[in-house]
This record gives structure tokens, sequence and C-alpha cells, in this order.
């Protein structure tokens, strides 16, 4: 029997094994941010220890920064602790920070790749969930705790037991107008919040090769959203394109060595997944949330469904609590609903391919009156590109200034936040009650139809536009 893509790349990393235990596994790459540190490195001093592997190790600033003025003083106390705290604890330790006002910062999980950190065949940890963003590239990447990161950083290693294994298969084409936040959104509706749950899942299908590395990682990204431990899709010639000529990639001859230890890793065609799933990619249109989960969603051209269409129990009650916290009324067309706030941003949708949708939809038009719209890059390279393509003129002639980079409005940690009862249509990966700020009302969707949307005031679809 063959051995799946997870499979390899573990068994590739195993540094102990005992029956009876967890498995002792090697980590190739660690990434940090402001949150969630302090106590691992706390312990680290406690302990009396050093970090095993700084080289191995990154930091960045992104929760707490603002995103209107980067070298603006900080007044939230709580940010500026982590902040510091982040800054003493890299310096102690000889950890490398991109901090405030460095042309590299930007949310973690966007840096990586662009950096060409991110490589096929990998392990790597982050202590933030949403870290299954860099299985895109065939790495085995997942979130971690707070202990776990206090572990890693002393010795590099993690113990663990291996996780289940689901092959997600996406079938044919998507149509005009359908992108991969569509696409992902479509599969945490088919599989449920906790469908995944103790699972990597694995993407394959024409769909998915069809796919950028961009959308592959908006995909992988959301891969958390249905309780899966980290998403994944085997590398192929669009991902070693991408990671051509990045600054942490072998160049030359090194790199077509790289690239040949790189195609070893794909899912053999004997392996066995413990769980499977089948998606009509033909299907897939635009969609938006209507709940509080990334699982409550339909078509835009939908109606709110009613409680009562839920043939489980425990469905129908999250349903009822989810449209009273979101004041809707079933029946009534997802078109209809009119939009407050747009946000544009976030580790699943704040990368240039996700700009360039956006400035496709606002070049000539305006965002309608009372709408108060944020476009946050993913990076400050992501930033500096747009400014190179004259994406910030168009943003800024709609009406809406491009950001410094950040998590902005997706944690609502910094200064990003609406007001209680706004109603939102974001780009981010949760819409849980409160993520955008207290009382807030989240809708998820792509960028294109964000984009859209802030024109019109209510959730539409570019195709819906008229000059």
């Amino acid at each position: 029997m063959g051995y799946t893509l997870a499979d390899k790349i573990w068994r590739s990393h195993v540094v102990r094994a005992a029956d009876g235990e967890p498995d002792l596994i090697y980590i190739d790459l660690h990434l940090l941010h402001e949150v969630n540190t302090p106590a691992a490195f706390a312990g680290l001093r406690a302990a009396g220890r050093t970090v095993r592997r700084p080289d191995l190790t990154l930091g960045t600033e992104d929760h707490n920064t603002p995103t209107d003025d980067v070298m603006r003083t900080i007044t939230d106390p709580a940010a500026i602790e982590q902040l510091d705290h982040m800054r003493r604890n890299c310096r102690d330790f000889g950890i490398e920070l991109y901090s405030l006002g460095d042309s590299a910062r930007g949310i973690v999980h966007v840096i990586g790749p662009e950096l060409g950190l991110t490589q096929p065949g990998m392990t790597l940890v982050c202590c933030d969930s949403h870290t299954s963003t860099h299985g895109a590239f065939g790495v085995l990447a997942f979130g971690i705790g707070t202990s776990q990161v206090e572990h890693v950083l002393a010795t590099q290693t993690l113990p663990m037991s291996p996780m289940k294994n689901m092959r997600v298969i996406v079938d044919g084409q998507m149509p005009v107008g359908a992108t991969a936040k569509d696409l992902i959104l479509a599969v945490i509706e088919e599989i449920g919040t906790g469908g995944g749950q103790g699972y990597v899942i694995e993407y394959q299908g024409e769909a998915i090769r069809a796919l950028s590395m961009e959308g592959r990682m908006t995909v992988c990204n959301m891969s958390i959203e249905a309780g899966a431990r980290a998403g994944l899709i085997a590398p192929d010639d669009v991902t070693f394109e991408y990671l051509r000529g990045r600054p942490h990639v072998p160049a030359g001859p090194a790199f077509d060595a790289e690239v040949e230890y790189w195609r070893t890793f794909y899912s053999d065609d004997d392996a066995v997944f413990d769980k499977e799933v089948h998606i009509d990619a033909a299907g897939v249109s635009p969609r938006v949330s209507w709940g509080t989960t990334p699982a409550q969603s339909v078509p835009l051209d939908a109606v709110v469904p009613h409680p009562e269409t839920f043939l489980d129990s425990v469905d129908r009650a999250a349903a009822a609590r989810a449209l009273d916290y979101m004041q809707l009324t079933p029946g009534t067309p997802m078109r209809d609903i009119d939009i407050d706030a747009v946000f544009i941003g976030s580790c699943t949708n704040g990368r240039i391919e996700d700009l360039r949708e956006v400035a496709a939809v606002w070049k000539g038009r305006r965002i309608a009156p009372g709408v108060d719209v944020l476009v946050v890059p993913g990076s400050e390279a992501v930033r500096a590109r747009a400014i190179d393509e004259g994406l910030d003129r168009i943003f800024e002639e709609a009406g809406a200034p491009l950001r410094y980079s950040g998590c902005s409005m997706c944690v609502a940690l910094n200064d990003d936040r609406l007001k209680p009862g706004q109603r939102a249509a974001s780009t981010n990966n949760r819409n849980f009650e409160g993520r955008q700020g207290k009382g807030v009302m989240t809708h998820l969707v792509s960028p294109a139809v964000a984009a859209a949307t802030a024109i019109t005031g209510r959730l539409t679809a570019p195709a819906e536009l008229r000059d």
C-alpha cells in the first residue's frame, strides 16, 4: 500500500517513535507573531533554556499593528505590551524579527511564502490556526498552542500522534466568476465545521490544479474552518515557478536539484485515505455566508435559509441562533441585504492577486456613499507591488485608500474594528460572533464580491454591475 502526501512528510521527519507514545517530529520552520508567544519565552527563561535553532525561527508583527500609519504611536496598552514582549524576546534569544517599518514585514502566513521560506516537503508550525495556509506548497503546516511553542523553541521538535487523512477531490472546471474563496466555502458547507476534525485534508482534482498559488493558499488557509489540522496540495510546476527567484530559494543548478526533490512529494496512486469527499467544480458560484460559521453559506443568488430546512436538530438550533445574531429573516434574498462596511485583506485574501481583482471591479467606479471600506494588504511587499502597478490610485479614486499591512479587521485586535450593529462584507476567514467587533455581523465573501458590494451597498457579484 502506498503513502499519502501527509504520511510521506511525516515519516521523513520522525526523530523518535515508540509503541504507546506520540512520535517526536522534527520541525523545519517555526514562525512567530506577537500574540500567544510571551508565555512560551517566559517558560524558556524560567527553565534556563535557549532557543535550539534561532536560524529556523522567524518573527513578525501583524496582529496588533496599526494599518493607517505604521509609525504612529500605538495607544492600546495590551498591544503595546505584546509588541514590547515580542521585540525583547526575539532580541534576547537571537531570533530575526520583522517589526513595524520593515519592508519585509507582514502577516505571518503571507510573508513565509513570498520570501520563499515555505518550501515543499517541510514541516512548519506557528502559534496561529491559519498556519494551514502553507500547505498549498506541499508543506505539513499546522497551528500549535503556547506550550508547544515553548517545546519547539527549546528542541526544534514536537511530540505528536499521526493525523488522519482526508481527500477532497474537486473535479471539472469552475464557471467564470467563481473563485478559490467560493470553492473553499462550498467545501466547508459540504463537510461542516467539524467534518475535518483530526484530519489533514489533501485537495486534488482538475479545479485545484487550475488554481494559482494564491488561490491554493486561500483554499488551504480555510481548511481549519472545517475543523482540519492542516490542508495540503501536492506541489507541481505552478508551485515551482512561484518559488523560483524567491529570496530564500536556491538559484541555478541548486534550484533544479531542489525541484527534483520536491517532485517526490505526492500521494501514491494506491494510497488509502480515511475519508473522501467529491465536489463538482461546475456547481461552484460566488458565495456568501449568512450565519456565524464559515459552513453557513449559500450561493449569492440564493435566499437566507430557514432553520427547519436542516435535518439535524443541532444544525437547526445553530441556524436559529445564527439568524438571531445576524438579524436576518429566512427567505430574504441574499442580494437584498444591505452592507455598512467592507473589509478587503487578511491572510486569506490579502495578496496581490486579491487586490488586482478588487481594482478590476473598482476602476472607473466609486464606492457607495455611507459604506466604510478598508483595503489592507497582507504584507508590505504586497503593498509595494500594488503601488508599482498603480492599484493604489484606483483604490484612492474609488474612495478607499490603500492602507499598510496587518491582520487588521480580521481579528479586530487593533483600531480596525466596526461598531455594534454594523453589517460587513469581509474577505477574511471567520465570521464568528464579535470577530470584527462586538455586535458586528460579518458576511464572508471573495475579494471580487466584496469589491462589487462596496459599489452598490448591498451583497453583489461583479457580473451584476453596470457601467
